[in-house]
This record gives C-alpha cells, sequence and structure tokens, in this order.
C-alpha cells in the first residue's frame, strides 16, 4: 500500500477532479487526518424538507471545490474522508419521516382532541429510533477518536449530532458548544419529539461534561428557551443577530465581536454549524431560513478567531443543508466544509495558519 507521503506526490491539486470522492482527494480512511461521519437523517423536521440528502448533496458539489486556501499551506494534504452514506439509515429515515409527518400534520389541525390511537405510538417510536441514531453515530465517533483522527459530521438535521457531542466530551473531557444557527434550539422537546432538531442544544447541555454552549446568530426563539437562557446562570451565552449587527451600525468592527464571542468560550471547543446560522441568500432551501444571518466569511473569520486564540476545536458538525433544485446550499456546504474543517484540523496540529 502506497504511504500517504508517495499520494501526495503523485496527486495534483491544480487538476479537475476525477474521483468519486470527498472534494476529489486521493485518500482513503486509513490516510485522512480528518473522518466525516454522514447522517442522512430529516425525521423531525417541523417545515422544509430535504436535510437527509445534505451529505450526498455536499460530497457532490465538492468536486467543484478548489483546494487552494491562501491563508493555509496544502490545506489538503490533511486528507479529508466522508464515510460511506448508508442506504439502511436513509431508508429508516424515510420509514420514520412519514409517520412522523402524520402527527405533526394532526398537530396542526387538531383543536385539543384526543390522540387518535393509530397515533399516540408515533412519538415513542421516533424517539425511539432516534435514540438509537444518537448511539450509532456515538460508536462511529469513538472508533475514529480512538485512531487520533478529527472527526466531524454532516447532517441531516440540527438532531444529528448528539452522538459525536457526546463521544468528544468522553474522549476529551470537559468542552464548551460554539453554536451558529438562526435558532436557539433549547426546546425540551418539539411536537412531541424527544430528539427533535429543535431541542438538540437542551440535549447536548443534559451533558455534564458540556460546561458553556455560546450561540451566534440567534434570531428566532421562543419564551421558553428565553427563560432558559436566562435561567442557565451563564452556561449560556446568546449573541443575537440583532444585536451584533445593532453593535456593526455604531461603529464595532466584526473583529472586535469575534473576539468578545471567542473569550466566553472554554479551552476546548465543539463547533456546531446550522447553515441557516447563515444568511438566507446562501442557504435558501434550507429548512427553516430566516432573514438576517451572518457572512459566508463573517463565519469563517469567527472560526479562525477561535483556532488564533489557542483553542482546541475537538470535532464539529455541519448541518441543515438541502441542496434544492439549484443545488447552491450544497455548493455553500461543500465550501463551508472545505474551510471549517481545515481550520479544525490546524487547531489540532494537522496543518499551519498562515500569520
Amino acid at each position: 500500500m502506497q504511504s500517504k507521503k508517495e499520494i501526495i506526490e503523485a496527486f495534483n491539486p491544480n487538476a479537475s477532479a476525477i474521483s468519486d470522492t470527498l472534494f476529489g482527494l486521493p485518500f482513503n480512511e486509513d490516510h485522512s487526518d480528518l473522518i466525516l461521519i454522514p447522517a442522512p437523517w430529516e425525521v423531525t423536521v417541523s417545515y422544509g424538507s430535504g436535510t437527509a440528502n445534505g451529505p450526498q448533496a455536499i460530497l457532490d458539489a465538492s468536486m467543484q471545490v478548489d483546494l487552494h486556501l491562501p491563508n493555509i499551506k496544502d490545506a489538503w494534504t490533511m486528507g479529508m474522508h466522508l464515510l460511506p452514506i448508508s442506504k439502511e439509515l436513509k431508508e429508516e429515515n424515510d420509514i420514520h419521516r412519514n409517520l412522523a409527518l402524520k402527527y405533526i400534520k394532526w398537530l396542526e389541525n387538531t383543536q385539543g382532541d384526543p390522540i387518535p390511537d393509530e397515533l399516540i405510538i408515533i412519538p415513542k417510536a421516533v424517539n425511539g429510533v432516534c435514540e438509537k441514531l444518537n448511539i450509532f453515530i456515538k460508536s462511529q465517533a469513538l472508533k475514529y477518536l480512538g485512531r487520533n483522527k478529527v472527526v466531524g459530521l454532516l447532517g441531516g438535521d440540527h438532531s444529528t449530532p448528539l452522538g459525536l457531542i457526546n463521544a468528544v466530551t468522553e474522549r476529551f473531557g470537559r468542552t464548551g458548544i460554539l453554536q451558529i444557527d438562526a435558532h436557539a434550539d433549547l426546546r425540551r422537546s418539539y411536537e412531541d419529539f424527544t430528539y427533535s432538531h429543535a431541542s438538540i442544544m437542551y440535549n447536548a447541555l443534559k451533558n455534564p461534561r458540556i460546561e458553556k454552549l455560546v450561540q451566534v446568530g440567534v434570531r428566532d426563539l421562543c419564551k421558553e428557551e428565553s427563560i432558559f437562557i436566562e435561567n442557565s446562570k451563564g452556561r449560556v451565552t446568546t449573541f443575537l443577530d440583532q444585536n451584533m449587527k445593532r453593535d456593526l451600525y455604531h461603529g464595532h468592527s466584526w473583529v472586535d465581536i469575534c473576539e468578545k464571542i471567542v473569550s466566553e468560550l472554554p479551552k476546548q471547543v465543539y463547533l456546531s454549524v446550522d447553515i441557516d446560522g447563515l444568511d438566507p441568500k446562501l442557504c435558501p432551501n434550507t429548512g427553516t431560513p430566516v432573514p438576517g444571518g451572518l457572512e459566508f466569511f463573517e463565519l469563517i473569520h469567527l472560526v479562525e478567531t477561535v483556532v488564533r486564540s489557542g483553542r482546541k476545536i475537538v470535532g464539529f458538525d455541519i448541518n441543515e443543508v438541502a441542496p434544492g433544485k439549484d443545488e447552491w446550499d450544497a455548493n455553500v456546504g461543500a465550501r463551508l466544509l472545505y474551510n471549517i474543517g481545515s481550520l479544525v484540523g490546524i487547531s489540532q496540529g494537522k496543518l499551519v495558519l498562515k500569520a
């Protein structure tokens, strides 16, 4: 078998992609420092659908991404490998998505009537299969973390990274979460689904090793979530999008705002990116787009600020990429993955960030 050095020497990063691997890179999982777990899952989505197709769409779009990053020397040499997208997982998603949709439609049209017998078992079934997904993702993550790989996850909806979050904290200990999102995702449950995409951070905070949650870009939250943040005794810090915009309008720089955000984080950070944290012109097909949000390079600068601060990004996810007919979201998602994955690699000593 060729060594990684031999593979690098034989590969032309300037040529067009000729393989069906992520970004057309020539590495398998053994030669890649970054392993990505695909989660083609959207069982509990409550508005637009399509995020279950996110991992495949990002893989397809990645073939058009140029590999040169001006601020990172030979970023591609770290190696990024997307594990096979499970057909069985996608089929299970489709079955339980249809069940959840029946229940959601009944909720939307009910007038307080008792739950019909044929629907009453659906929340339990959906919660059970989502828990199975969490266990599967956690076992996959621990396998590669045990091999000293950097591990990320490609969703799917934003419920999918819970298993990875729990695996990372089991491996690295006390960690903070930096969440990029239009929504707070702090509901105890949503539409009777415990593992809803709207509850991911509520569920993550059940883990005692998560010492801090810092939210950036939030601009759509309910009163329950607002009260949760207020009562968290500083465990949750939320940078509302409208407040950040107000600071920018009053002359503060994005550099200063990023420094303020990063100062709230502990030394170890898990990065969770819901693509709807970006301006919806960059993700018009995502499930729940909201006006406002970050620009692409505002997000990249924020992650770079985390890295330059000396903090270690111990894991990450990118979620809620729904390709749509124009595949624009996947185009953005693929470039987001390449930039963020490379920066995470720097934070773990796999690459070098230029001054």
